[in-house]
C-alpha cells in the first residue's frame, strides 16, 4: 500500500468514472486501475463495484476511502508544515459556502483576492452547512463559511461578520407596509415566504418570529424557495413577507429598498464565520483569507458587538 494509491481510490470516489479519475490524475485508465487492483488484492477485499454506472464503493470500500482520505490529508500536513516554517504560502484552499451568503461575498471577495496577488488558488463550492461538515471531515475541502455558532467540537470557527436581518415587504400588505419598523410578531401577520429545509438561515429566521412551535399556523405560505433573489422576486410580484440579510439589501434597486423594513426593538443578526478542522494547520493561510473576507464586506459588518444578538442555528 502507498500514497499514490490511497490518492486513486480518493480520485475514483470522487469523480465516480474510472477515465475521469484517470485523467485527473494525470495517468493512463490501465495504470490507475492496475494499481488499484494491486491495492485489493493486497487487502483482500473490494473497493469499488464496477458492476454499478456510476462506479460506487462497497461497503467496506467506503470505510477504507474516508480513511485514505484523512491519511493523505496527514501526510499533506507535513509538507505543510515545512511550508509554514519556510514562510511559504501558497497552495490550493478548498472552500465550501452557503448559498445564502455566496451571491453577496464571493463577486467582492475575488476583486480583494486579485489584488492582493497571493500564490493561494481558492476553490469555491456552493454546499449547504452538512456537506461542508461532510467536506471537512473526509478532506473534500480545507474550509466553510456558513453561519454559527455551530457547537462542534471536531471543527475551529472564525467568526468573519454580524450581519443583521431585515424584513421585505409587498407594498399590498397595507397594514405592515406604513411601518417604519416591524416587531418579531409581524412576521406572522402575513404570508412568510421562506427558503425550503435545507437551509440554516431557514431555521433561523423560525427562530426569530417563534415559529417551531406553531408549524401548522395558516399565516405560513406553503411555498419553499430555494433562494434568497427567488424569494424576493416573489414578494415583488405577489403579497407577503420575507426576511432576507443585510448584505441582500446592498443588491436591490431604489424602488426595492423602499420594501425593507428593519426590526423594532430587536437586532436579529447571523454570525458567519470560516470554519476548518481542528487538526488544519495552516494558519498563515488561513489569516490571509479571514483578512481578505472581512476586507470585502462593509465596514459596519465587522463589529463583534453584534455577537449578542446571534439567533440560534
Amino acid at each position: 500500500m502507498n500514497i499514490q494509491q490511497l490518492e486513486y481510490i480518493i480520485a475514483v470516489d470522487n469523480h465516480r468514472h474510472f477515465s475521469k479519475a484517470a485523467e485527473a490524475s494525470f495517468v493512463t485508465q490501465p495504470t490507475l486501475s492496475m494499481m488499484i487492483h494491486k491495492l485489493e488484492d493486497e487487502l483482500g477485499v473490494k473497493i469499488f463495484d464496477r458492476a454499478q454506472l456510476p462506479v460506487q464503493p462497497t461497503q467496506i470500500g467506503r470505510r477504507i476511502i474516508d480513511q485514505a482520505r484523512l491519511s493523505v490529508a496527514q501526510i499533506n500536513q507535513i509538507r505543510e508544515i515545512v511550508q509554514e516554517e519556510k514562510g511559504i504560502i501558497k497552495g490550493i484552499f478548498r472552500l465550501g459556502i452557503l448559498p445564502t451568503i455566496s451571491p453577496y461575498l464571493l463577486p467582492k471577495l475575488m476583486d480583494v483576492h486579485i489584488q492582493g496577488n497571493t500564490d493561494v488558488r481558492i476553490m469555491v463550492k456552493e454546499l449547504t452547512s452538512e456537506s461542508i461538515l461532510r467536506g471537512l471531515a473526509n478532506d473534500s475541502l480545507d474550509g466553510g463559511i456558513l453561519a454559527t455558532p455551530l457547537n462542534d467540537d471536531s471543527v475551529t470557527e472564525r467568526p468573519l461578520y454580524y450581519e443583521k436581518f431585515f424584513a421585505y415587504i409587498s407594498p399590498k400588505e397595507r397594514s405592515l407596509y406604513v411601518k417604519n419598523a416591524l416587531e418579531e410578531s409581524d412576521l406572522t401577520a402575513a404570508k412568510l415566504w421562506m427558503l425550503d429545509e435545507v437551509h440554516c438561515f431557514r431555521t433561523q429566521i423560525l427562530h426569530l418570529c417563534n415559529l417551531r412551535k406553531k408549524r401548522n399556523t395558516q399565516s405560513i405560505f406553503n411555498f419553499e424557495a430555494g433562494s434568497i433573489d427567488t424569494l424576493i422576486k416573489i414578494v415583488d410580484n405577489n403579497e407577503g413577507i420575507t426576511v432576507i440579510p443585510e448584505m441582500a439589501t446592498h443588491k436591490l434597486s431604489d424602488e426595492q429598498k423602499k420594501n425593507v423594513r428593519p426590526f423594532n426593538n430587536s437586532v436579529p443578526v447571523r454570525e458567519i464565520s470560516l470554519i476548518t478542522r481542528k487538526e488544519y494547520i495552516r494558519e498563515r493561510l488561513i489569516n490571509i483569507i479571514v483578512d481578505e473576507i472581512k476586507n470585502a464586506v462593509p465596514a459596519s459588518l465587522n463589529d463583534p458587538a453584534l455577537k449578542k444578538y446571534v439567533i440560534p442555528l
